[in-house]
């Protein structure tokens, strides 16, 4: 097979007034075959997405340069200095790309037919009735159910899933001979996860397309990658066929990228980090990952008796209706668990399934329609807001986006200093900074963070405060909601070790909520898994994971993604 695409020596820098420029992508080279899969992996920062915005011709001007001595060809044709009518034609028509996040992609205020339609118009020529007709028929051809009533909804009415399918229709339109993936499935579920690689895997094949695919999980590159390339900081640290470097890789940081996930080989392990891998030497493997702290005799003595107890949890939303009466939609059925001190609950299901919502209604952000929330004796739910006020500090929550859960206003001293404020911890300024300081300590992060702000930090740094924030209050209890789904998989293990190791200092009780079955895997001792607002299932983590009963649960296990090749030493 031919080259589709050819990169050799992409450079790209960003450029501004204020500051010296930033290189971004530094001599990358690669080929992708036609009707063949290549992946490019690598933590966010490396370059990937850029080198893939480079290709499209999407890199934002003025500020992004591409090198003089930077080639790309695309199907023996130059894509360097084509003019934006030439880019018209190729984009779309000859190459499409899907993003990330469906919703900021696609237009809320136009149907999806209308959307898909446009695109026929302006790249086939077709009249309103053959685009329409041909709109249907590409629902149709990725899964989308009653395609010709969906038309005429808008994206906020469709699922994630669903959204993603729509993106993946409308770059398939005109049938392009290249199609960019970037990161298409980092926020769906493992089970809708594993129903669009298929999807995808299927179309390539059928279309006899190629697929530049882009992400930082190794499990999804083993399962549709033919090669791999393996950027860092902007380079290209090793590529090849998959299976080779899978199973013989060279260079330090693939090896790491290939270990930081959790595993069940590693339970009661420390997970290793990217650093571990690159300050050990690049031909052998760091030392044997540490176990992880234990609790002290006077915590596990405390462990005993349940900390809160869940009590046939309900929650129904009004979703509208009539003068005749609402229509309601049940969240959460008769839900029951219970927490102990220094251990962690696991909540796993699909979106919708209702894991969230138990935690916002367990904490009172959500209102709950019925059940109890026992803790100390008293059930929370049937508190007053003055009752309730002792509480709130005792159970706090982490949210997925550190970024939208933090102030971008405030400093991080702010950040920290408010909670304490507002509950009267700490007396006086001059001792809620010290207690910041404390914090900052107790999450890895130095004391000079406190006069910055949230944008100046990275994804994980900014979850690293996210929890600092949440244990100022020194609570009993934390829900952590889809806290590491967005990290990347080293920071991610960074970020579990923290967790597990301030868990063991302070006897913490976690609500662990999450999608990732291998994450709550190494996080949780209790499991509960949730479909449709109910528990199916729940017990021993360990044991159910083992040997699931329902075939709910089977499923969602057989659809997390597997590394197919295994690291010879």
């Amino acid at each position: 097979m031919t080259n589709l695409l050819s990169v050799e020596q992409l450079t790209v820098d960003f450029v501004s007034s204020a500051r010296a420029p930033v290189r971004a992508v530094d001599g990358v080279g690669f080929s992708l075959r036609s009707e063949s899969t290549l992946a490019l992996v690598g933590e966010s920062g490396s370059g990937k997405s850029v080198s893939a915005l480079a290709v499209m011709g999407l890199l934002p001007r003025p500020s992004a340069h591409i090198g003089a001595q930077s080639r790309l060809q695309f199907q023996g044709r130059s894509l360097l200095g084509q003019e934006l009518a030439d880019w018209q034609r190729i984009r779309g028509k000859h190459m499409s790309m899907i993003f990330q996040d469906p919703m900021s992609s696609l237009n809320p205020v136009y149907s999806i037919g209308y959307q898909l339609a446009e695109m026929l118009r302006v790249h086939e020529g077709m009249n309103r009735k053959q685009s329409r007709k041909r709109a249907q028929a590409l629902l149709e051809e990725v899964g989308i159910p009653e395609a010709a009533r969906r038309l005429d909804t808008y994206p906020h009415e469709l699922s994630g899933g669903q959204q993603q399918r729509v993106m993946i229709a409308m770059a398939l339109a005109c049938e392009p001979a290249l199609l960019i993936a970037d990161e298409p499935t980092t926020a769906l579920d493992v089970t809708v996860q594993r129903q669009i690689m298929q999807l995808l895997a299927e179309l390539r094949k059928r279309r006899k397309m190629a697929m530049l695919f882009i992400t930082h999980d190794l499990g999804l590159v083993s399962e549709i990658a033919d090669e791999v390339v393996v950027m860092r900081n902007g380079q290209v640290r090793e590529s090849g066929p998959v299976e080779q470097i899978f199973t013989h890789a060279q260079d330090a940081y693939t090896k790491a990228l290939l270990s930081c996930r959790p595993s069940p080989e590693r339970l009661g392990q420390r997970l290793l980090t990217i650093d571990d891998w690159m300050q050990a030497d690049a031909s052998a493997a760091p030392a044997q990952s540490p176990a992880l702290k234990l609790a002290t005799p006077a915590m596990q003595a405390a462990m005993d008796a349940p900390l809160l107890e869940v009590r046939n949890l309900r929650k129904v939303f009004d979703v509208g209706g009539s003068w005749f009466g609402k229509k309601q939609f049940v969240a959460v059925e008769n839900v029951s668990f219970s927490m102990f001190r220094g251990k962690t609950v696991g909540l796993v299901g699909e979106s919708g399934s209702g894991k969230t919502t138990v935690g916002l209604a367990m904490l009172r952000l959500h209102q709950a329609s019925g059940g109890e929330v026992l803790m100390q004796g008293r059930n929370l739910l049937a508190l007053s807001k003055a009752e309730f006020a002792p509480y709130k500090r005792h159970l706090q929550i982490v949210f997925q986006n550190p970024y939208a859960s933090l102030n971008p206003r405030f400093t991080i001293a702010e950040v920290l200093d408010e909670p304490m404020r507002l509950h009267g911890i700490g007396g006086d300024p001059a001792a809620r900074k010290r207690m910041a300081q404390r914090l900052l300590d107790q999450v890895g992060l130095p004391a000079s963070s406190l006069g910055r702000y949230p944008f100046e930090f990275s994804g994980g740094q900014r979850q690293r405060i996210a929890i600092a924030r949440s244990l100022s209050l020194s609570p009993q209890v934390l829900v952590l909601d889809e806290a590491v789904s967005a990290l990347d998989v080293s920071v991610q293990a960074q970020v579990l070790n923290l967790l597990k190791d301030l868990q063991a200092e302070l006897a913490l009780s976690y609500l662990f909520i999450s999608h990732d079955l291998d994450v709550v895997r190494h996080m949780a001792d209790t499991l509960l898994v949730m479909h449709q607002g109910e528990v199916l299932e729940q017990g021993n983590a360990a044991t159910l994971y083992a040997q699931p009963q329902s075939d709910y649960t089977r499923q969602l296990l057989a659809a997390a993604p597997r590394l197919l090749y295994q690291a010879t030493t």
